[in-house]
Order: C-alpha cells, then structure tokens, then sequence
C-alpha cells in the first residue's frame, strides 16, 4: 500500500437553508475528517491507503466505517469500541459566502486513542505517511500516539508528509504553535496555508515562510494561497502552480484536503514538483464545485479535464 494517515472522522450535519442554523428544519448529513478526506482523494487518483482511528460502536460509527471501506481505503486498523461515542460537526452556512463549523467530538471514541492503537506491522506495509495537526490536537493521549507514530514510520522509512490543519478551537496558540513545530521538524514534505505559515512564524511572505519551514528541516514545502495557486519550495525548484481554470465555488470546506490528494498522487506518481502542484491547485479547485467534503474529490479524468482548456462542453455524452 502506498499512503497511511491516523485520524478522526466525523458525522456532518449541514443544514439545508442558508442563515443561522437556530432556522433551520431540516439537515443532511455526509462524512468528514481532514484525514480520509484526503485519503478518500487518493484512492480516487489510484494510490492506495490506509486508516488508523476508533469509531464508537454506534451507528453513527458504522455509518463512517462502511462509507470509508466503501470508497476503497483498508479499515484494518481502525477499531470500534462501546466506552465513547463518534464524534460530529455541524457545518452552518450562515450567509451565501460564509461557513461556519461547530464540533462536538470532546470525549469521542478517535480522542481516546492511544500507543495501543499502532501496530508496527501495518505500518511496515505502506511507503508514506500523510498527518495533520488535528489529531495531536484532540487529546493528550493522541498527541503522544501521533508522535508514537511518527517515529514508527520514521524507523521503517516511511517519507513524512504533514499538512499543519492549524485548529485552534482544539489548543491554545502556544501548545498549537509548538505540536506544528514539532511536527515540521519531524516531516519531508509539508503543506502550510498562508495563514498558517503566518501563525507559525509572524511571516506574510509565502517564500519566507517556506523558508523557514525548510530550515525547520523539511525538504520540500507546497503553500497554499488559496485562488491564487500555490507556491512551491524544494532544494532544485521554486514557483508558483495555479489551477487551470477558474470555477465557481459552491462549498469551500475540503478544498485543502483535494488539495493535498493532489498533490501526493502528483508525486508518487513521478510528477515534476510543478506539475504535482499544479494538480494539488485543480483538485482543490474541483473540490469547491460540489456541495460536501468528498463528494468533489475528483478523479484523474476529472482533472485531465479541467487542464484541457480546449473542451468547453457542459455536458457530457
């Protein structure tokens, strides 16, 4: 197998009108976490993974297990337990152009994990290790199962891709600021957003802010600048990726995590630096035309698609 990530994944409630949700009546639910978004990206771009997590032994926990093993990603170390509940996000779209999420995974099954939950010979299995800062960022414990991990991965070889995922309604700025460090130090590749890098490093700058991150001893850096692409950093190359064309964006939630789906398959799959971005850039801009966190996810017909500037059709027969 080809990427392995450890994480929380969620039940999302969006509301089916616009406007505060205390108006709302009715809901649909999808399944969400930054981890199998990506993951779920990937397997749709033909790399193979795998996923580490606890669900609670409830049905909301089936729900996710079913939809992540149906979309092809071995659920082999992910467990079920009937001490704590699966966690959920409501997801409210207070005006037409503004998102706003609310959690409630305190005390969830993902946030209990601990040392116990890592199996060195599953890890031997795969060739990279995709991790965020959300999962050291939802308890003590998974703070240490994560670095646990990471040294694993680390001793078997494994390259070490990070995407920071800044989340600070999870830590205080201080401990976030240090865990991203941390984990920066610790990665290969690493995918900041602007206002990450900004946070990490009082850093505007989207080269000086790769800078520093390559200094923190990662060896290639991919900055996301939203609309505007992305800017790349490794010790051959540095530029700017955009996506091929400009879209109209229906939900921004997940564009991050196509991104960075992009961008992985990009560079198991041999692509330049630039080219790997510039499909990071498409994936993420596809992500944001469809409603939800993976149902845009596209995969590589879609993208071949969107670099085709010459096809203009609507509809396709």
């Amino acid at each position: 197998m080809d990427v392995l990530s450890i994480g929380e994944t969620m039940v999302v409630f969006s509301p089916n009108e616009v406007g505060p949700m205390r108006y709302a009546h009715s809901f649909t639910s999808h399944i969400a976490g930054a981890e199998t978004n990506t993951l779920i990206g990937l397997e749709k771009l033909d790399i193979k993974t795998g996923w580490i997590s606890q669900l609670g032994n409830d049905e909301l926990g089936h729900k996710i297990l079913s939809f992540v093993r149906g979309e092809g990603i071995n659920v082999d170390a992910v467990q079920l337990i009937e001490d704590a509940p699966t966690g959920i996000f409501l997801k409210e779209k207070v005006r037409q152009d503004q998102t706003r999420v609310h959690y409630y995974r305190k005390g969830s099954a993902a946030s209990l994990m601990t040392n116990s939950n890592i199996d060195k010979d599953y890890i031997a299995k795969f060739k990279y290790l995709y991790v965020t800062g959300i999962t050291p960022a939802l308890s003590d414990s998974c703070k240490e199962t994560t670095f646990h991990l990471i040294s694993i991965a680390k001793e078997l070889n494994l390259k070490i891709i990070f995407d920071p995922n800044l989340r600070l309604k999870l830590l205080s700025e201080d401990e976030a600021r240090e865990t991203l460090l941390k984990m920066i130090s610790l990665s290969d590749i690493v995918l900041p957003g602007i206002s990450e890098g900004e946070f990490l490093f009082n850093e505007k700058s989207e080269e000086k802010i790769a800078q520093n991150i390559i200094e923190h001893g990662a060896s290639t850096v991919v900055v996301k600048l939203g609309s505007k692409g992305a800017y790349y950093h490794n010790e051959n190359y540095a530029g700017y990726a955009t996506a091929s064309k400009k879209i109209e964006v229906v939900d921004p939630v997940g564009a991050g995590d196509g991104f960075a789906a992009g961008f992985i398959a990009g560079y198991i799959d041999g692509l330049s630096i630039h080219e790997a971005v510039e499909q990071a850039c498409n994936a993420g801009a596809l992500v944001t035309t469809v409603k939800g966190d993976v149902e845009g996810l596209p995969s590589k017909e879609e993208i071949e698609k969107m670099k085709n500037t010459k096809i203009t059709d609507d509809v396709i027969r």
